[in-house]
C-alpha cells in the first residue's frame, strides 16, 4: 500500500527563469535578428513612465536594449529595477566602460542586469564629459557584487564611484602612476621606461593598502619546500 502524502509539509514551489510572467512565450533561440530596431524590453517603457524626465534615450541594437539615463537620477533607477515587483533585475552580471575614439564622444559608464524571474536583459548607460568630473554614483548599496567590478572601471578608466566602500585599484598596484590603461590616450608601451616601470613595481609596498588576506603570495611561500625557500632567499634568479 503506497504511502498518502504528508500534508503538514508544504509543497516545494518550483523556481525558474520566467516564472514570473506566466503568459511569457517559451525561450527559443532568437533567429534573424535585425541589428537596429525589433522589440524592446519592456522595462525600457516602464522607466519611461516612472523617470519621464531622466530616459535621455533608448535603443535596440542585435535584439538588446539600452536605456540612456541622467547621472544624477542612476542609483534611484538602478535601485528601482531591483526592487520593483514589476522589474526585479536580482542579478547584476557587469559593471564597464566605454571610450570612444572621436574625442568630442562622451566617457560612458554601463551597467549589464539581468531580471531572471522575467527572463530579461537590459543594458543601462550613463555618458560622461571628458571635460566634466568622470564619476558616477556606486550601485554596492543595491548589488554587493558591484564592488569589484567598480574598481575595476575605476582602475582602467578613471571613473570614480560616490559611495562606494573601499574604492581602489584592483588590476594595477595602488602607487601605479601611468594612468588608466583602456583610456584611448594611453600609450601602447606606458608612458615611462620599462626600466622606470620595473622600478616602480619593484618600490611598491602592497601591504600599506593590502591585508594579509589579500596577499596571498605570502602563504604560498609559507607552502614551498625547504630547500625552495632557502634559494629564493639566497637570492636565486627565477627567471622574468
Amino acid at each position: 500500500m503506497s504511502k498518502a502524502p504528508d500534508q503538514s509539509v508544504p509543497a516545494l514551489r518550483t523556481r525558474r527563469p520566467g516564472a514570473a510572467d506566466p503568459v511569457a512565450p517559451a525561450p527559443a533561440t532568437p533567429k534573424a535578428v535585425r541589428y537596429e530596431g525589433g522589440p524592446e524590453n519592456p522595462s525600457a517603457a516602464a522607466l519611461r513612465a516612472r523617470f519621464p524626465d531622466a530616459i535621455r534615450r533608448t535603443s535596440v541594437v542585435w535584439g538588446e536594449t539600452t536605456v540612456v539615463v541622467a547621472r544624477a537620477k542612476l542609483l534611484e533607477i538602478i535601485r528601482w529595477l531591483h526592487d520593483d515587483s514589476g522589474q526585479q533585475y536580482g542579478y547584476l552580471v557587469d559593471v564597464t566602460g566605454v571610450e570612444f575614439r572621436d574625442p568630442e564622444e562622451p566617457l560612458a559608464v554601463v551597467w549589464h542586469l539581468r531580471s531572471l524571474p522575467f527572463r530579461r536583459f537590459l543594458r543601462v548607460k550613463v555618458e560622461l564629459l571628458k571635460t566634466d568630473l568622470l564619476e558616477v554614483e556606486s550601485v554596492c548599496s543595491v548589488y554587493a557584487g558591484a564592488d569589484w567590478l567598480e574598481r575595476e572601471c575605476f582602475d582602467m578608466f578613471g571613473i570614480r564611484f560616490v559611495g562606494h566602500p573601499d574604492l581602489r585599484r584592483i588590476l594595477m598596484w595602488e602607487q601605479y602612476r601611468e594612468g588608466h590603461p583602456l583610456r584611448k590616450d594611453f600609450p601602447l608601451r606606458g608612458r615611462f621606461s620599462r626600466a622606470e616601470q620595473l622600478r616602480q613595481a619593484l618600490t611598491a609596498n602592497p601591504e600599506a593598502r593590502y591585508s594579509m588576506e589579500e596577499l596571498s603570495i605570502a602563504d604560498a611561500f609559507e607552502d614551498l619546500p625547504p630547500d625552495m625557500q632557502q634559494r629564493l632567499r639566497g637570492g636565486e634568479q627565477t627567471g622574468e
